[in-house]
């Protein structure tokens, strides 16, 4: 079922008076009384960067029926200014925005320390692979090709903020020879040189390290990082790009994630 479909289904309940939704019945301004949020209390903030108004409207409607908050904005350049004064726990963004486009948006806000964390889910029209890899490059999180259903996009937006929750308690500051890795700051060094890294790759490092010299397949690192549960060879390919940008930014001490053939990687502590 598609999102129009799902959304503004009408059940015989009882109705309160409502602001007149996108795919409703021209004239109704009335909606569900039972599909309103029962929990008062809100969850975590969504920041919506869509240039349809009438999608900001359906997903502003969704997200707060789960609980979320939501903050919303049409354009790249305001997203970017809501992004760094209001700090949202996930972002949705849509890849043809006026001016600054979404994948623009998305590696801007990966290189700043304040925002490179949130993540980010995009949402686009286009379905080609070339857009998706891009995007997951980049730093998004996931990728949801329009139209979708709401309950699958919220399904997504869950599991991404597990995730982001899902901190092992680890020591903050790890040194094995000369890679010293500060979790609680996001920072590595080698040499006593800083070392610049995007939020996906140092995922990647972190993910390799919490694994204690097991060996991680493509497809687990997929999932862990990117969320993605069924590999396509396009996707599998994102991990062995990122492991070779990871690999030249460690220099000296790259040879401490060790390719096992026809499988994965996995992390070397010993020197």
């Amino acid at each position: 079922m598609l999102f129009w479909d799902f959304c503004f289904r009408r059940e015989p309940r009882t109705l309160v008076q409502q602001d007149t939704l996108v795919g409703s019945p021209r004239g109704s301004t009335f909606i569900d009384a039972t599909f309103l949020p029962t929990n008062t209390s809100m969850k975590e903030t969504i920041l919506i960067v869509e240039d349809e108004k009438d999608i900001v409207k359906m997903l502003d409607y969704n997200l707060k029926k789960e609980g979320f908050k939501t903050i919303s904005t049409y354009d790249g350049e305001e997203a970017l200014d809501l992004a760094t004064k209001d700090r949202p726990d996930l972002i949705i963004l849509d890849l043809m925005l006026p001016g600054i486009d979404g994948l623009e948006v998305c590696k801007t806000l990966k290189k700043e320390n304040k925002t490179a964390s949130i993540p980010i889910i995009m949402l686009t029209a286009k379905s080609q692979e070339t857009d998706k890899i891009v995007g997951l490059e980049l730093g998004a999180d996931d990728y949801v090709t329009k139209p979708f259903s709401p309950r699958e996009l919220i399904a997504r937006i869950k599991a991404v903020l597990r995730r982001a929750k899902d901190k092992d308690k680890l020591q903050e500051i790890l040194k094995m020879g000369d890679l010293v890795i500060d979790l609680s700051k996001i920072m590595v060094s080698v040499k006593n040189k800083p070392i610049e890294l995007t939020a996906k790759e140092f995922e990647l490092l972190k993910t390799l390290i919490k694994a204690k010299g097991r060996v991680l397949s493509r497809d687990y690192l997929l999932d862990t990082i990117w969320g993605f549960d069924n590999a396509v060879e396009i996707q599998t390919r994102t991990v062995d790009v990122h492991i070779r940008t990871l690999r030249r930014k460690l220099k000296s001490e790259a040879e401490r994630i060790i390719t096992v053939k026809n499988y994965g990687y996995r992390f070397k502590y010993e020197d």
